[in-house]
């Protein structure tokens, strides 16, 4: 099992390495369209995920939070002064498998793969690299903001697929986030069109009580997952959901 494992890994970082050459085009209608179709099969496993994301982090930063109080109390002290950076540290490492779940039940729903809320569970193998994309993301997104914004306006939509390639592809950390922005930029406008219409209508839906995020909020997570599948390919041998 593991070399077929490591054959289907093999052959899906071939995949990502090609689309950074490859063009690829979409429609916004259809994607939205398509994203909507398949809202149907993961409203249920998407929010018990988010829901075991929300108790999750809720405890953890009690715990974090609370501990780090009684430890250094006002933050006088040095160690107390880094105590913020190493809880936000601490939750980008609890929060980016769990992130990684969701996004990867949006991409399992694209090619109609079968759904588990405990696939979210599947992802802590990939901490380090998952933490080490978010804090280069984090550190590359406010270096740009600070220069003029746009720059990190672009790079807050170009790096939007570096989650899922590092899980997804098995790509480093580097290589994800390149190869998300490669692919990203050659349709950069478009895509973010795409995203603004999609924050509009989530918005709207919003305005009900909220109600209509029950519809909206999981549509989103199937786009981004259709998105990734038409522009990397999906490894569907290689999923871990476990029924």
């Amino acid at each position: 099992m593991a070399m077929d494992n490591s054959s289907n890994d093999s052959n899906t970082v071939s995949i990502a390495v090609d689309t950074e050459t490859t063009d690829y085009d979409f429609s916004i209608g259809v994607v939205l369209s398509e994203a909507w179709e398949k809202t149907s099969g993961i409203k249920g496993s998407f929010w018990a995920a988010g829901a075991i994301f929300f108790v999750v982090v809720l405890i953890l930063a009690t715990v974090v939070g609370g501990g780090s109080a009684l430890l250094f109390g006002n933050g006088e002290t040095g160690a107390g002064m880094l105590m913020p950076l190493i809880i936000q540290l601490v939750m980008m490492a609890v929060m980016y498998p769990f992130m990684a779940g969701i996004v990867m039940l949006g991409i399992e729903r694209s090619v109609d793969l079968p759904l588990s809320y405990k696939s979210v569970f599947g992802y802590f193998s990939y901490t380090l690299p998952l933490l080490g994309v978010a804090v280069l993301m984090s550190i590359l997104v406010a270096i740009g903001f600070i220069l003029l914004i746009i720059p990190g306006i672009y790079l807050s939509l170009a790096y939007m697929f570096a989650v899922p390639l590092v899980v997804e592809k098995n790509l480093g950390i580097w290589e994800a986030m390149e190869t998300s922005r490669k692919a990203v930029t050659s349709h950069w406008f478009k895509l973010f069109f795409l995203f603004l219409i999609m924050g509009i209508l989530v918005m709207i839906s919003a305005i009900p009580f909220g109600i209509g995020l029950i519809w909206t909020y999981p549509m989103m997570v199937v786009m981004l997952g259709i998105l990734y599948r038409d522009i990397f390919g999906v490894d569907a041998e290689g999923s871990l959901i476990q029924e």
